[in-house]
């Protein structure tokens, strides 16, 4: 695409500069073959040169040089070709903004074309303004009966109630003016199963299939919303869809997909097709492993992976698995030299985890610090996160002193992390270290004072440790006011305010911190605050829906016993799960 602008461009100079060629798609269509009217214009000469610099940028890569001189110009010039040109350059520069402005321009100079108005749309969706895209899909499907629909439901969910409202409205409008559009149809059943109109959807999707009836985002769409309704037969049209294109691999892998919900074993039927068909697709391979090692066949499982390994796709996550899978048969030696063999990507840290914890529960010390001491070495900017881990592996294992030593260590070889010093305080405050734990996130504070986490684990602990409420509730509502949703910070402002006996306000936080997270801890809080406020049955409610999920958490457990309830005697018929507040 590149290279025709330059062409282009290239033309127009040899030509002697006297006149600027443009020609709109549907203009060229409409005109005989034999003979294409062009229309010709005066072409400015103070623009000879910002074009030629373009020319030039574009021959030696300079894109983003070639685009600023483009924008420039097709502001200047006006022209259909100069701004289309200049949309391809910034969608290829992803240059959102120049892109959006120059289709902008390219609609308004040559309103029917269906490039012009897709792009635009197109634009705008990406920016999450599906409204203001409608119209230009509107001439697109006035002018060629194809306007692509769908793409205004990228952020459905995320629109205001109202703009849902009229998004619906329109495409119900449209649907009654265009009703042999399939796109339109499809969009509508989208919707409707988006809102759990199921069986409105069913019935846009018939009569779309009816008109074409090998549609593919329909057929899927169906088997989806029968399966989740439990159909005794949902894949029915996508199975015959199937018989018709075997080779229709889009469809084949969404089937395969559906069917990992239901039925593995036919999930992986399919994937087998699908990866005898691309022998070198390493995401097939990867997908044959874990349903395989679902199925129960793990030397299955072990085959793909190796296979994924030796085409060098998806490597270190195939590592990772082989090495859980060598794990669960208690061949730790076999899981080490599988784990080592990941290199600094996502699962790099997993997999640091998994050999930590293999070497200290194997009582090889040593060997567990020689390793991490190698990986800081190896990969300095994980330093921080490397000690942190290392650290963390060795309290979970009671060694919370020598933890201590290693974040000491840390510290004092980069005194200004935060993280290491965050890391530090809560391993203090586990250790009874209040002072020190204190003095830690104090510190963090004055670096950061808008550090979240920090502010809300200074507000608890001050809050459930000692006495001093008032500088609890000042460091949560620093806090609260950064993230005014967040469910850990929400549990710490009720449990101040449950402390100096504001139990309703306490409730109010409480619930909506259970609601967004319910966590053993935070049902213990609600539950105490529901109970001091006398609201027994409701308490009861709560700790025995957190003890289904969590029955050996200890904060759970140290309240009840604290309270002296024993709940091990029988259920209520309903626990809260934190969504319908007691």
């Amino acid at each position: 695409m590149l290279q025709l602008v330059a062409l282009a461009i290239t033309a127009a100079l040899i030509v002697g500069c006297a006149a600027q060629v443009s020609v709109s798609e549907h203009e060229a269509q409409a005109e005989p073959k034999t003979a294409i009217a062009v229309r010709e214009r005066p072409f400015p000469s103070d623009s000879l040169y910002p074009l030629l610099v373009a020319e030039f940028a574009l021959r030696r890569h300079a894109y983003d040089v070639a685009l600023e001189q483009y924008v420039t110009q097709a502001s200047q010039l006006r022209d259909r070709g100069i701004s289309k040109h200049t949309t391809h350059l910034a969608q290829f520069l992803l240059r959102e903004q120049e892109a959006l402005e120059a289709a902008a321009l390219w609609v308004e100079l040559d309103p029917k074309n269906t490039e012009a108005n897709t792009t635009l749309a197109q634009l705008l969706v990406r920016q999450g303004r599906a409204l203001e895209a409608l119209p230009y899909l509107i001439v697109v499907q006035r002018e060629t009966g194809d306007a692509k629909f769908p793409m205004l439901l990228k952020d459905f969910k995320q629109l205001g109630a109202a703009q849902r409202t009229e998004l619906v409205q329109d495409i119900e409008a449209l649907v009654a003016e265009f009703p042999q559009s399939t796109n339109l149809l499809l969009t509508q059943a989208l919707i409707q199963a988006e809102t759990g109109e199921f069986d409105a959807a069913l019935d846009n999707l018939n009569t779309l299939l009816d008109i074409e009836p090998g549609k593919t985002p329909a057929i899927l769409l169906e088997a989806k919303i029968l399966a989740e309704q439990n159909a005794a037969q949902p894949y029915v049209r996508l199975q015959q869809a199937l018989q018709n294109e075997p080779d229709n691999n889009l469809l084949r892998l969404e089937y395969a997909r559906l069917l990992t919900a239901t039925n593995l074993p036919a999930a992986r039927q399919q994937f087998e097709v699908l990866s005898k068909q691309h022998p070198d697709d390493g995401d097939l391979l990867f997908s044959l492993a874990l349903i395989s090692h679902e199925v129960g066949d793990p030397e299955a499982a072990r085959v793909y992976l190796l296979e994924a390994i030796a085409l060098e796709k998806r490597v270190d996550e195939a590592y990772y698995y082989l090495g859980r899978m060598a794990e669960a048969d208690y061949d730790t030696e076999e899981a080490l030299s599988y784990y080592m063999q990941i290199r600094f990507g996502p699962e790099y840290l997993a997999a640091t985890n998994r050999i930590g914890h293999i070497l200290i529960e194997a009582y090889e010390l040593e060997r567990f610090r020689a390793w991490f001491a190698l990986q800081r070495q190896e990969n300095p900017p994980l330093r921080p996160e490397l000690y942190i881990l290392e650290a963390d592996i060795l309290a979970g294992v009671g060694a919370q002193t020598q933890a201590l030593q290693v974040l000491n260590r840390a510290l004092r070889q980069a005194p200004d992390s935060t993280r290491l010093r965050y890391a530090r305080a809560m391993l203090n405050e586990l250790l009874n270290n209040l002072a020190l734990m204190e003095q830690d996130l104090r510190t963090i504070i004055a670096i950061e004072p808008n550090n979240t986490a920090a502010l809300n684990a200074l507000g608890y602990t001050l809050a459930n440790r000692t006495t001093r409420y008032e500088e609890a509730l000042d460091l949560i509502s620093r806090a609260l006011v950064l993230k005014p949703d967040e469910p850990a910070i929400l549990d710490s402002m009720g449990w101040v305010l449950f402390r100096t006996e504001q139990y309703a306000a306490s409730v109010n936080y409480l619930r909506r911190a259970y609601t967004g997270f319910p966590d053993a801890e935070v049902a213990s809080h609600l539950g105490e605050a529901l109970w001091a406020q006398g609201k027994t049955d409701a308490a009861i409610a709560v700790w025995q829906g957190a003890l289904l999920r969590e029955p050996t958490h200890p904060v759970l457990l140290d309240t009840l016993d604290r309270l002296g309830i024993d709940l091990s005697i029988s259920l209520p018929p309903q626990t809260y799960s934190g969504e319908n507040p007691p």
